[in-house]
């Protein structure tokens, strides 16, 4: 098992280092035992939080309302589940460099 990400059932829990306020929104590979992933949006009255959250469910192509931030809301260390999806978690690494970060 990959320490960022979990599946139990049909609920994936991702752990997440988010960085608002990127030039665009992407995965950026590995942060330490997160995946760190580039908001365009900034940190302002949850913009980031909600940029976070379409951009999950367009990746594991789930509606928003499968979505949930359980963690996190004023970090930039958050956990979020992502319920029905058949998208395996590693995809979202496909095409990165996957350097460690610290």
């Amino acid at each position: 098992m990959t320490l960022w990400h979990q599946r139990s059932g049909d609920i994936i829990t991702l752990v997440l280092h988010v960085q608002p306020g990127a030039k665009q929104t992407s995965v950026a590979g590995l942060h330490g035992d997160a995946l760190k992933i580039r908001l365009a949006a900034p940190p302002i009255e949850g913009r980031a939080n909600e940029a976070l959250l379409r951009f999950i469910a367009d990746r594991f192509g789930v509606p928003l309302r499968s979505v949930e931030l359980k963690q996190g809301g004023q970090s930039r260390h958050k956990r979020v589940t992502v319920c029905g999806s058949k998208v395996e978690p590693k995809s979202l690494l496909q095409g990165i460099t996957t350097r460690q970060e610290t």
